[in-house]
């Protein structure tokens, strides 16, 4: 049979989703299994990278059962994945050394600063577009190889792997023959340099990484290997990848200098991106990789919000104040007008343009009148606060997005939820426009594959594609909004701690 569908491989920070699509990026089937969180102490955060081992193939192989297809009617597999979250494994065995530490983790904060005390940064920040910040895996790779016996010895004898989980999954995928990541998940690790395409050996020296770790850096769109044929009933070719927030800018369809989106996931994350143009941020936003397609770069500035959807999830699971995250808005809805509470949601840290590792989360506006449904739509406008502050941050950075009011593309979970995206135009003064597909991150990997299977149109052809659902238009009186700015402003200063 021809192969003509294609499964995107979406492992995120709380879940892994497989999704089928036809060559016209019709959804087929899906499957998702929830990703447990693992807290070993106060700002630490773990995962199982044999449990996403296991859900990734579990889920892959219930979409190709759910749509009927055969291991020979698939023509790619395009992978995406939460970027920073590093694992490091044996290369005989492919057996991790130590949970996964996830992005959010704040562990090697005390190295970071030792590092920037040192005056480490700037020299960073000029190859990698990156601050220096616990976020990204070089610090992370450090303290695995420090605090697993023997770990040091065995990478330096080249007995070890690093990769952030696409390249886990591939090594997996192809049982050990690949040993690859992409551009966009190596400008993620402070140790590639993103002019020259490659990972720098003074910064693998300075981190303490060695360089028999790294894998080999691909196109996002391209050969990554083959499966191995007992994992699917048949070799399947891995031809796309891209981190998570990279690949929705993709699935958005963004690709015209200027263009603008943000996820709303567990965290939050706006890209913009700036063409060939490398724009060097003077707000401590990141400068990253959008994609890379046949060797030629595409650049964005970055915001990284780290906690959007995992506060409602705080309300969800730690307060019991709701059953389920859908009952959100309806909570909110109730809030008293009266009453202004701001939730700062610092739990992890604040992440642009901010960096702050020791900030930790605070609740600002508490009367007698509060109560969970005011915390419940402090919540909400969090979101829209934390994501005005990353625009602000773009327009000043880089004068050609102009400061008029531009739309926003939006997605994500949060993205479903009315409230909060009004909340965002109307704090924003400018429209929020939500696409037909809020799975732009499995669509984009999706794309990646099917581009390089020859089933899917160029960059143009793609974008014409993108449908909108509904643009929401501000309704805010510019009173109102002034005020509530000025409130949040307040709230982040008491905040931070430096």
């Amino acid at each position: 049979m021809t192969a003509s569908a294609l499964i995107a491989i979406d492992q995120g920070t709380t879940s892994t989703r497989a999704i089928a699509f036809d060559a016209n990026l019709t959804p087929l089937a899906s499957a998702q299994q929830e990703l447990p969180q693992i807290y070993p102490s106060p700002g630490q955060v773990e995962h199982d990278a044999e449990a996403i081992w296991g859900a990734t193939v579990e889920t892959v192989r219930a979409v190709m059962a759910q749509a009927g297809l055969g291991a020979s009617q698939i023509a790619g597999i395009g992978v995406t994945n939460q970027r920073e979250t590093t694992v490091v494994w044996g290369r005989a065995g492919g057996k991790p050394i130590h949970n996964a530490i996830v992005w959010q983790d704040r562990r090697t904060a005390d190295q970071c600063e030792r590092l920037r005390a040192q005056g480490h940064e700037a020299a960073i920040t000029a190859k990698t577009g990156l601050v220096l910040d616990p976020y990204f895996s070089a610090t992370k790779i450090a303290w695995l190889l420090d605090h697993v016996d023997g770990a040091r010895q065995a990478a330096q004898a080249g007995r070890l792997a690093f990769g952030t989980i696409d390249s886990f999954l591939m090594w997996r995928l192809t049982g050990g023959r690949a040993h690859v990541t992409d551009a966009t998940n190596a400008a993620r690790t402070l140790l590639f340099d993103i002019d020259r395409g490659q990972w720098d050996n003074d910064l693998a020296a300075l981190f303490d990484v060695p360089q028999a770790l790294l894998p080999q850096v691909r196109d996002c769109c391209g050969e990554f290997g083959v499966t191995a044929p007992d994992l699917f009933g048949g070799a399947i070719r891995i031809l796309g990848c891209a981190g998570d927030q990279q690949a929705a800018t993709v699935g958005q369809g963004c690709f015209r200098p200027g263009m603008v989106k943000s996820t709303y996931g567990t965290g939050c994350f706006a890209v913009l991106n700036t063409g060939r143009e490398r724009v060097n941020s003077r707000r401590r936003l990141l400068t990253t990789i959008a994609y890379q397609l046949e060797g030629k770069r595409t650049y964005a500035l970055e915001g990284s919000i780290f906690v959007a959807g995992a506060a409602v999830q705080w309300l969800r699971d730690g307060l019991k104040l709701i059953e389920k995250s859908s009952a959100l808005d309806a909570l909110a809805q109730r809030a008293k007008p009266a009453e202004q509470v701001y939730l700062v949601p610092a739990f992890v840290g604040l992440g642009a343009p901010w960096w702050d590792a020791e900030a930790r989360g605070a609740i600002f506006g508490l009367t007698r009148e509060s109560g969970a449904a005011e915390l419940a739509r402090a919540t909400v406008e969090s979101v829209g606060y934390q994501t005005r502050d990353l625009i602000e941050a773009m327009r000043a950075d880089w004068p050609s997005a102009g400061q008029a009011a531009m739309a926003l593309r939006v997605d994500g979970g949060m993205s479903a939820s009315d409230l909060t995206m009004q909340f965002l135009a109307d704090i924003l003064a400018s429209p929020v426009d939500r696409p037909v597909v809020l799975e732009t991150t499995a669509l984009g990997a999706a794309y990646l594959a099917g581009r390089a299977a020859g089933l899917c149109p160029d960059l143009d052809g793609f974008a014409k594609s993108w449908k909108l659902d509904r643009r929401f238009e501000p309704r805010m009186q510019e009173a109102e909004r002034g005020r509530k700015w000025a409130g949040w402003q307040d709230a982040v200063r008491r905040t931070v701690t430096r």
